[in-house]
């Protein structure tokens, strides 16, 4: 049973690496077995093929992330659903958003591996998956704000944005900065900036009129008209000369 326990290690091991050098396409089950002094048929007793492989290599974490993503979702379901406003919200989403910054470096070429390794395997995408997660729970979300205060609800489309936003902040750390200490240190920051974003849009929708965002845009407008009828006017002029 050791044996067996590592030879599978062995295994996982040098599928990491072999993914994490040639992506899954180019990946060769040979050089997996080689590279762990295993046959192909010892992999096969552990595997069923290379998608398998794959997916048990990355799926324990993917999972975890999950579960760490839907309980800070979950918590915040439960004050809108109960109307109470929470003191320290803020300070636990940043709590949150660090513990699941730590999980993801804890998993740092796991991660690597499924946002941009797994091209041709079943989690090509799973990064839509997770902004997927983000964007049903701000549905929920904008549900209840809007029934709470009795205003517009924030269209699906700026939904949809948001969350690719909050999930690329993750996805965009962990391709350009192996440092978690550095991410930790910035997360905080990008924080305040969504959850900024996301009230300034909020409140947008309680307000009588045009936001600030279109009240610039229509000045735009405007200032281009008149510029376009002052130059109609000065060619007017120099036709007349």
């Amino acid at each position: 049973m050791k044996d067996e326990k590592e030879t599978r290690e062995k295994l996982l091991a040098s599928a990491r690496q072999e993914f994490l050098e040639k992506g899954y396409t180019q990946a060769s089950l040979r050089s997996i077995c080689k590279n762990a002094g295993v046959t192909t048929g010892a992999l096969y007793f552990f595997f069923q093929d290379k998608e398998d492989l794959f997916t048990q290599l990355v799926e324990p974490t993917l999972q975890k992330l999950r579960e760490y993503i839907r309980q800070h979702f979950q918590a915040e379901q439960e004050m809108i659903i109960s109307g109470v406003q929470n003191e320290t919200e803020d300070a636990d989403d940043i709590r949150m958003t660090r513990q699941i910054l730590h999980a993801m470096y804890q998993n740092y070429d796991i991660l690597l591996l499924a946002i941009t390794k797994s091209q041709g395997s079943k989690y090509e995408y799973c990064v839509d998956e997770f902004v997927a997660i983000a964007e049903q729970h701000y549905r929920f979300l904008a549900d209840g704000m809007s029934a709470r205060a009795g205003i517009d609800r924030i269209d699906d489309y700026t939904i949809h944005w948001i969350a690719h936003m909050q999930i690329d902040v993750f996805v965009h750390m962990l391709q350009h900065e192996p440092s978690e200490e550095k991410a930790q240190q910035y997360i905080g920051k990008i924080v305040d900036y969504l959850v900024a974003g996301w009230m300034s849009i909020f409140v947008a929708c309680d307000k009588e009129g045009p936001t600030k965002w279109e009240d610039a845009l229509s000045l735009s407008n405007e200032q281009g008209s008149l510029q376009k009828v002052s130059s109609e006017r000065s060619m007017s002029c120099i036709k007349d000369a």
